[in-house]
């Protein structure tokens, strides 16, 4: 069978999950463990207290985010409003005050139906967003100053997106049912506590997760409608299908890849459609903008434009930063063909968004929110997501510094250009260097922690456990071994290949 040495084994490790213990099997859990008391000891009992793993790190999670927004306090106390340079220089900018005021909110404007005035004529969020903004918009109080009203909003908004930082938590706790503890990475990530009240990403982030979680259950029908709901949110999350195609095209999977399909569609098209057909030009503004958007912050294209005497045109670059990412999705269905076992869905899901990622031409600090879930459940080991997310809270602070410097006139209060360059390379090599890992573990399924423990895919959903029926060159040999690797040696098995081999 295609998961451990036989597919009882596996399908006694779904319906009886014995906890894994992060602590038993990662140094550096183990170590920060001993901030608490230490590593879990053999006789502990388990399951026996209101304690349980979910609401341990959903409180973690809350806490987290409480630490995110006293971080934004001096923008909130007059950062915000007197000053450009300030809420730079102290790290705390927010598009959502902002925009109250930018994007017709304060003025009762209907988005996408009423035209705004000033160089923005639509507003240019996805739809599911723009009705959040204004969902929040109605319980800010319509009185007092403009300043007053603007805290109002940020305070809604960062109640609003509380719960969806919770709903993550829960959602990847949940997800790998072996492997509840490795939530508290989500909770704990630094980079989601920064970043999470900047703008309205964890709405879709939290969608995803939710849509995760509900592919892991075997629910496909549900999956495509809460993917479908995030992509009406923001455009990321429809790339999770590309993978899921080819993973299900291996496994012979295609009905319940079929519904999740049909679910996406439906579902993007019920919030999309009225909206569609009474404010086209509304609707449309946000695949426009993103069309017509130059090169920006946080991109390796930025850094070839500001060093370059000729840059390249916007179009030029759109049609560059496709095929960019077009290769890197090929990249992605060679990998699920030909990897000796059949990569776990969120190892390709991080893939496919860090890919999308690395090749677009902005780069918004607020961007990490999309991979922190999928980073968890794709690479459960303290130390590399810890690199990582140094590498984001470095690129964190070099935005605004440079923001700062560009800003502050002759005083130059900040980061100039080349130090700015150096934030955006560490950015990239820090993804980069997690993409590798978990490219690592697929060719070399020994060293996935997720399968060390004795599982196939548990994000999987039908594909855990599931035969392969179509693979390409070296999925037809044996697997390879990681050199030197110490630990224990895990045999993938084939049966059920019935064609496609070379």
């Amino acid at each position: 069978m295609c998961g451990m040495a036989t597919g009882e084994s596996t399908r006694a490790s779904v319906h009886e999950p014995e906890p894994v213990r992060p602590t038993h099997e990662d140094r550096v859990a183990a170590a920060g463990s001993e901030l608490i008391g230490g590593p879990l000891g053999r006789h502990a009992l388990l399951g026996t207290s209101w304690w349980t793993p979910v609401r341990v790190i959903a409180l973690v999670a809350i806490g987290m985010f409480a630490l995110g927004l006293v971080q934004k306090a001096p923008c909130y106390n007059g950062a915000w409003f007197f000053g450009a340079s300030s809420q730079y220089t102290h790290a705390c900018y927010s598009d959502i005050p902002h925009l109250y005021q930018g994007r017709g909110f304060a003025d009762g404007l209907v988005p996408y139906f009423d035209r705004l005035s000033g160089d923005m004529e639509y507003l240019e969020y996805p739809v599911l967003t723009g009705l959040f903004m204004e969902t929040a918009a109605w319980l800010t109080p319509g009185s007092g100053t403009i300043q007053y009203q603007e805290q109002w909003y940020w305070m809604v908004n960062a109640g609003m997106l509380m719960v969806c930082a919770a709903v993550i938590a829960v959602c990847v706790t949940r997800t790998h049912a072996r492997r509840p503890w490795d939530g508290l990475l989500v909770a704990l990530a630094p980079a989601l506590a920064l970043t999470a009240t900047i703008n309205w990403d964890l709405l879709a982030v939290a969608l995803t997760a939710a849509a995760m979680l509900m592919w892991s259950r075997g629910r496909p029908l549900a999956f495509g409608v809460l993917l479908g709901l995030a992509t009406a949110a923001k455009l990321y999350p429809v790339l999770l299908l590309g993978p899921l195609l080819v993973l299900c095209w291996r496994a012979g999977r295609w009905r319940a890849y079929g519904k999740a399909l049909a679910g996406a569609v439906v579902a993007w098209l019920v919030v999309n459609g009225p909206v569609m057909l009474f404010a086209f030009d509304g609707w449309s503004k946000f695949y426009r903008f993103s069309q017509e958007r130059g090169v920006d912050f946080g991109s390796f294209w930025l850094i070839l434009a500001q060093n370059s005497d000729d840059p390249l045109s916007t179009d030029t670059v759109n049609t560059f930063a496709t095929l960019l990412m077009l290769l890197c999705c090929a990249g992605v269905a060679a990998l699920v063909l030909m990897a000796p076992r059949r990569p776990r869905f969120a190892q390709l899901a991080f893939l496919i968004v860090a890919a999308f990622i690395l090749t677009n031409k902005v780069y918004s600090p607020q961007y990490v929110l999309w991979l922190v879930p999928l980073a968890v459940l794709a690479r459960p080991r303290w130390r590399d997501f810890l690199v990582w997310q140094a590498c984001e809270v470095a690129y964190f602070l070099g935005i605004w510094m440079y923001l700062a410097y560009t800003t502050s006139g002759d005083a130059h209060k900040g980061l100039p250009a080349d130090g700015y360059h150096w934030a955006i390379a560490v950015h990239l090599l820090g993804t980069l260097y997690l993409c590798a890992v978990v490219v690592r573990d697929i060719l070399m399924p020994e060293r996935d922690p997720v399968r060390q423990s004795g599982d196939d895919d548990p994000s999987g959903g039908v594909l855990d456990g599931a035969d392969d029926v179509f693979v390409l060159g070296p999925a037809a040999r044996p697997a390879r071994h990681a050199a030197h690797f110490e630990g224990p040696r895990v045999e993938w098995g084939r049966t059920g290949v019935t064609g496609g081999s070379l």
